[in-house]
């Protein structure tokens, strides 16, 4: 009989990471700073935005509808020097590289499903604006769980920090001889459900062709290991591998080609929930693969935080053109405090998971986005993200008589 996850006395967990500068991550950014440009001066634009990168050369393609003008190759020189390729031998120069712009109108089709039009006033624009399909089918999930401060799990939580400090240590000169480019992998040993320790973490970062494979690993552990695992959480058996394949001074987009979407999990929760499949950055809110995301971890944070559940993961679905999704359920791994059936009716009393109402309670049609394109969309305490506001957790408590 196979031994479930609180109940095994010893069962190992791993998620991973990358940093701002790998090319996926890269794509991701591009797309999203675009979609930022065109809510910027029109909330209402429609965006689908995806990028390709290689050596030299930047496509961004897609189908957009706006009102707005954005200057597209500004937004990816601008996103690359962030990153840190402003030298070709990091793998792309942001001065001197190729972008390629293809993008025509949303289609007529799709369109149809998510407007609301626009000449409507008062109440009966507001019933109309609610009453507006979903923009796709597909299905979503929301996580929560109390193992980390901002309720994710904690082999992600700590996998996103250790390469954001990879990032930090590189601009601010600590480490002068890194490169953009790198990875995390954290592995945790939970027993009986809970986390005990740091079983094994894995950084994987480019650098400089004279920086020798002894001092990165030396400078890691002491500037981005030690600085972000809590040394309760190692022991004399914790394994760390510092650039395992011995030499990575080849990296960004002339190692490795980049595509939006490429790396959802890195976007959510590290492989430790299940995935509905749709990626989130280049997307306006209207497109439920992101907004029903959101406010599906809106929903599990809230039920985590108001102390319903130690662990919920929500799975909400839609059909193209219909606004009430079409199953919305909670699973909470039997750390529920109260019956399953309570938890569903206070979801469906408290939360509003039509797409346009989604839109509406977290205000979603703001210049957001690019922010989230690289070290997760979730669980970024750093970010006033209205997805991760607990402000349902009081209510959620008192009617569960809690």
């Amino acid at each position: 009989m196979p031994m479930l996850f609180h109940e095994s006395p010893k069962y190992l967990l791993t998620s991973e990471s990358v940093t701002e500068g790998h090319p996926d991550k890269i794509c991701d950014q591009i797309s999203d700073g675009v979609l930022d440009a065109v809510l910027r001066d029109d909330p209402m634009g429609r965006v689908a935005c995806e990028t390709a990168i290689t050596n030299g050369l930047v496509v961004v393609m897609g189908e957009i509808t706006t009102t707005s003008y954005v200057d597209v190759p500004k937004i990816v020189r601008e996103t690359l020097t962030r990153a840190g390729y402003t030298n070709a031998d990091y793998g792309i120069d942001a001065k001197s590289c190729g972008v390629i712009v293809s993008i025509q109108e949303q289609s007529g089709d799709i369109s149809k499903g998510v407007t609301t039009a626009l000449e409507q006033r008062g109440d009966a624009a507001e019933e109309a604006m609610l009453a507006t399909g979903a923009g796709d089918q597909g299905m979503m999930v929301g996580f929560a769980c109390n193992e980390t401060p901002e309720l994710m799990p904690l082999t992600v939580s700590l996998a996103q920090k250790l390469v954001e400090q990879l990032a930090k240590v590189r601009k601010e000169g600590i480490l002068d001889y890194l490169r953009p480019d790198g990875k995390s992998q954290v592995t945790v040993e939970y027993r009986n459900g809970v986390a005990a320790r740091v079983d094994t973490v894995v950084i994987s970062t480019q650098h400089a062709p004279e920086a020798t494979n002894e001092q990165i690993e030396k400078d890691i552990i002491d500037h981005v290991i030690k600085a972000i695992v809590p040394e309760e959480l190692l022991d004399e058996n914790t394994k760390i591998y510092v650039n395992p394949s011995g030499r990575f001074v080849i990296g960004g987009p002339a190692g490795d080609s980049g595509l939006t979407g490429r790396k959802i999990l890195v976007d959510t929760y590290g492989g430790i929930a299940r995935h509905g499949g749709g990626a989130f950055s280049g997307k306006d809110p209207t497109k439920v693969d992101r907004s029903a995301a959101y406010a599906a971890r809106y929903v599990a944070k809230n039920i985590v935080a108001a102390g319903l559940a130690d662990r919920c993961e929500l799975l909400v679905s839609y059909a193209i053109g219909v606004a009430t999704p079409i199953s919305v359920a909670v699973e909470t791994f039997d750390t529920n405090k109260v019956d399953s059936d309570t938890i569903h009716a206070l979801v469906a009393k408290h939360f509003d998971l039509r797409p346009a109402a989604i839109i509406r309670d977290l205000d979603l049609r703001r210049p957001i986005y690019q922010a989230t394109a690289a070290y997760g969309h979730f669980g970024r305490e750093n970010l006033d993200l209205t997805w991760e506001r607990t402000d349902k957790a009081e209510a959620l408590r008192k009617d569960a008589g809690l």
